[in-house]
């Protein structure tokens, strides 16, 4: 790998830092609809039953309001409504898993919301659960999101007893004034604690997460929070930019836009993660991720296999998703769906029809064709025409001339590079590959909704 990972072009960012979609699936969410049925998602589960299978488990509640946060979560500080939930969760997940119970569980990761509001007694039952419904795998990734501020070290070891082998702990900021703007006040000493706790444990991996565009934040004091995370060597890092859009999250409200960066301080603060991460020996894996040389991830994309899914980039791309409890996304067979958002409706539903099915979609041949072609950019920063036209029986050129006359600004401006059998990403195209992905998006092209997603940047 060599040392320069990517290459910052201030004027190019500037001209391509428009709306547009993360690509943590193709067709994008916007493309779900209501019409998909429970049929069609139990015909998807049968699709490909040698293919292993990884759990999503998403567990909605928070003991307070980060005013940040865009996660579909529930507020509340009684234990009693996690098992209340627990109840139906059990319910969903024994009838979804008849189908599924002969497929090899090789990745299970609990989300939320905050997975660690769970009692350990809680947790100890969703896990008995999960092993005796599914067949996990004696060497399965078992990973959990973790808020370091309302729990106990000794809930390390109870994870680890319980088979969990990588943490994932939300750090966001450790400066205490945005801290405070963010209404996310954490102790820095207990972080660095659990992070040796949980190698002193055997955890494969720790990731850390943190969050850039917060109020009050700038490059100098971003900075500080880097070189303090820098001190723990976590095995991951992601480096995720805040989107403020107080019309769709109503606790952004409590944030005053007058404290946010500017967006060229944003910039800043972008460039400097990146100079300084990969100055410390951390491999860009791709917009907000970071890992250490020997992390599987850095692993898999120096080797051309990393993948992509709902939880972000993994190594387990031949991987069926089964997503359990409400909001979460499954992509199971050819299809995409996802389960009722609210907790109320998510409650009544598996209470009557056995399923929490919301809405979804199946995918079609070119789906799944373009779906190869952007996960390919997007993981690996290359794409080999021959496979393509190998695995799915067309001829790249032709098939793909609208989308290569898309990408050829992004070609004049050196960001991307096309000869007879490949497309690659230049070190200065890598920060732009959300935009460089957009090029082969016929829903995009179709509907030009680009107002309804995130900055690229």
């Amino acid at each position: 790998m060599s040392k320069q990972q990517i290459i910052w072009d201030q004027a190019l960012i500037e001209k391509y830092n428009y709306s547009g979609p993360r690509y943590t699936s193709y067709p994008t969410a916007l493309e779900f609809h209501e019409v998909f049925t429970a049929a069609e998602f139990d015909m998807a589960c049968t699709q490909y039953p040698d293919r292993n299978l990884s759990l999503y488990v998403h567990i909605p509640f928070c003991h307070t309001l980060c005013y940040y946060c865009g996660c579909n979560k529930v507020i509340t500080r009684h234990a009693h409504k996690a098992d209340q939930y627990l109840d139906v969760l059990e319910l969903e997940i024994r009838q979804r898993a008849y189908l599924l119970r002969d497929r090899n569980v090789t990745q299970l990761h609990w989300g939320g919301g905050t997975p660690t509001f769970l009692t350990k007694e809680q947790i100890s039952r969703l896990m008995s659960l999960l092993r005796e419904e599914f067949r996990l795998n004696a060497d399965a990734e078992i990973s959990i999101e973790v808020d370091p501020r309302e729990i106990e070290l000794d809930i390390l070891d109870h994870l680890r007893t319980e088979g969990f082998n990588r943490l994932s702990i939300g750090v966001q900021d450790f400066d205490k004034t945005v801290q405070k703007a963010v209404n996310r006040e954490q102790d820095e000493n207990f972080i660095k604690a659990m992070v040796v706790r949980a190698k002193e444990l055997g955890f494969r991996s720790t990731n850390l997460d943190l969050i850039y565009g917060l109020p009050h934040q700038d490059s100098a004091t971003f900075a500080k929070t880097l070189e303090q995370v820098l001190t723990m060597q976590p095995g991951r890092l992601s480096v995720f930019n805040y989107a403020h859009l107080p019309q769709l999250f109503a606790a952004q409200r409590k944030i005053k836009e007058d404290d946010l960066p500017s967006p060229q301080e944003k910039l800043a603060m972008l460039e400097q993660t990146i100079s300084t991460l990969t100055g410390a020996g951390y491999q860009f894996i791709g917009m907000d991720h970071f890992a250490l040389p020997d992390d599987e991830l850095a692993v898999a994309q120096r080797e051309g296999i990393l993948h992509r899914n709902f939880q972000g980039y993994t190594t387990q791309g031949d991987c069926d998703l089964l997503g359990l409890g409400v909001s979460a996304i499954s992509m199971i067979g050819d299809c995409y769906a996802q389960n009722q958002k609210e907790l109320k409706k998510y409650y009544g539903q598996v209470d009557e029809q056995r399923h929490a099915l919301w809405k979804g979609v199946m995918l079609d041949g070119d789906d799944l064709l373009r779906r190869e072609v952007i996960k390919s950019l997007i993981c690996n920063f290359t794409l080999d025409k021959r496979a393509i036209e190998r695995e799915f029986g067309v001829f790249f050129d032709t098939h793909f001339a609208e989308d290569l006359d898309l990408l050829q600004c992004f070609v004049d401006d050196e960001l991307v590079s096309i000869d007879t059998d490949t497309i690659k990403v230049t070190l200065k195209g890598r920060l732009l590959i959300r935009n460089i992905c957009m090029c082969f998006d016929t829903y995009l092209r179709e509907r030009a909704r680009q107002q309804q997603f995130s900055r690229v940047i």
